[in-house]
């Protein structure tokens, strides 16, 4: 069975590409940029091809050429001034869009050649930050809009972290030059998503600073005992599903009693679940907005 995504509604189409369905069907029907297939009962579907089209006139469209112009250019034009414009302006949409398509096929080809070419011109710090970052949002909007399977959400995940991977070992061979603190990264028990806590990692490292990578669904327990080989720590965490939103307070004042209480040691969390946390509950508890405000503080 083939497990690619290969027909969309004209909702997909809106959430992959950013244009609305109403201005679409303009689109279609006024200027003939696009040519749905029918179901049986006459509802609109769209293949592959129809939605790269469709990326590429969105490209040229945020870049000023005109939906009217846009019609009357062959496929080959079309692919010919995209990449103009991404040779020669931002490449953030164009490179968010082609890993996109990398996504809805499973393409691990065109995940790479993409990143290589970011690459010739982007540190690494920057391709996260500008593009990665992004996508990663779109992705989960994506998902929750059930656009994408999570296999896609997975597929594309698992891309970015061999990339995290490949630099953060680069810096790993490079001593610690800040010897004040010690970075202790985990998620809490049950909690999978990693990609934030793993560019923080990076980030760390290459501040100059040690750090000790747990992972993923780390118990209290495991942190205790790591706790009697440093003094000052700072653990760093994760809360997108996990503690739910009920129990966060409860699971802050257990890390509070059994790993921060009389000690030097802070936490500092980021994620969606920390807007449930009740701050003025726990003096040792620092919360980011974002993993830029986080890196900041470094």
């Amino acid at each position: 069975m083939n497990n690619v995504k290969n027909v969309f509604s004209i909702k997909d189409l809106e959430n992959l590409s950013g244009i609305k369905a109403h201005t679409i069907r303009i689109w279609e029907k006024r200027y003939n940029v696009l040519e749905p297939m029918r179901t049986d009962t006459n509802i609109r579907y769209y293949d592959l091809p129809s939605l790269q089209k469709l990326l590429n006139i969105t490209l040229l469209h945020n870049h000023g050429y005109k939906i009217s112009k846009i019609s009357k250019l062959s496929p080959d034009k079309i692919s010919i001034l995209v990449r103009e414009i991404v040779n020669e302006k931002s490449v953030k949409h164009h490179a968010i869009n082609a890993f996109k398509m990398a996504m809805m096929n499973f393409d691990q080809t065109l995940f790479v050649n993409t990143y290589n070419n970011l690459l010739s011109e982007k540190s690494f710090r920057e391709i996260f930050y500008e593009i990665f970052i992004p996508l990663m949002n779109e992705i989960g909007l994506l998902w929750q809009s059930e656009t994408i399977s999570p296999a896609h959400e997975h597929f594309i995940s698992y891309l970015i972290k061999q990339k995290l991977l490949v630099n953060t070992e680069k810096v790993q061979s490079l001593e610690p030059t800040k010897g004040d603190r010690v970075f202790i990264l985990f998620l809490p028990s049950n909690e999978i998503h990693e990609l934030g806590l793993m560019y923080l990692n990076y980030e760390i490292i290459l501040n100059g600073y040690k750090t000790i990578y747990l992972g993923e669904s780390v118990p209290i327990e495991s942190l205790k005992d790591i706790k009697k080989y440093f003094d000052n720590v700072t653990y760093i965490s994760y809360m997108t599903v996990e503690p739910s939103k009920d129990e966060i307070n409860n699971y802050l004042k257990e890390i509070h009693t059994e790993i921060l209480e009389s000690s030097q040691s802070e936490l500092w969390t980021i994620g969606r679940l920390t807007e449930f946390i009740k701050q003025d509950q726990h003096p040792n508890v620092k919360i980011f907005s974002s993993i830029l405000e986080m890196s900041n503080n470094l």
